[in-house]
């Protein structure tokens, strides 16, 4: 079954963005990029054509250098996928794309008032979402979510709306998500139909999304 990867072109998303408010300071989250990359990783190992667009992060990877795209804000990681949209055959979207930026960017650095200061925020392209509308029958999208309310509700309904063959819904507890080692996921498919699955390490939780990838395939 691992053969129906062989030298199938894959873009994987992984990491956080940054969207600055200067040339100093950004906002962020907690994303460490070690699912995306654990991911992308395992592909490359079965033979897939890796593109692993990712964000700022600290991780080493077994792909070749040629194959990662180093972005930093969502609006730069939307562009690098949007070079791969037409041409790939699978999109994993796990990196924790920020939904706002900053209206407005300094060119130098803010400096410290005496006033309450306030930010005003504009939206980001919803790279998955773009994805959706152009996605043919032949490709295949897999997203992921985190959700702390009416979790299984919103997850689905994100499923739908991004057009996603299936959705990886993650563990907001401390220790089973951003930036551990370790994961505790369930996965939803198109269908509605959803596989529950125990803490394990990021590599094995790959492990299981790669499978339920191939029985998409």
């Amino acid at each position: 079954m691992i053969s129906k990867l062989k030298n199938i072109k894959v873009i994987v998303t992984a990491g956080p963005t940054r969207e600055y408010l200067d040339p100093v300071r950004f906002i962020s989250n907690e994303s460490s990029g070690k699912m995306g990359y654990a991911i992308a990783d395992l592909l490359y190992h079965y033979g897939a054509d890796v593109t692993l667009i990712s964000g700022p992060v600290a991780i080493k990877s077994s792909l070749p250098i040629e194959n990662i795209v180093q972005v930093k804000t969502a609006s730069e990681m939307y562009e690098a996928c949007k070079n791969h949209f037409d041409t790939t055959a699978i999109a994993i979207f796990s990196a924790a794309v920020a939904d706002y930026r900053p209206q407005f960017q300094s060119d130098c650095k803010i400096k410290k008032t005496d006033q309450v200061a306030t930010v005003a925020f504009i939206k980001n392209v919803d790279i998955a979402f773009e994805f959706g509308k152009l996605k043919t029958s032949k490709q295949i999208a897999i997203g992921f979510a985190l959700e702390t309310n009416d979790i299984i509700e919103n997850a689905t309904k994100k499923c739908k709306t991004k057009n996603f063959n299936a959705i990886v819904l993650n563990s907001p507890k401390e220790g089973e998500g951003f930036g551990f080692d370790t994961n505790k996921v369930a996965i939803i498919n198109n269908k509605g139909k959803i596989k529950f699955f125990p803490l394990k390490s990021k590599q094995e939780v790959a492990s299981d999304i790669i499978n339920e990838l191939i029985q998409i395939l």
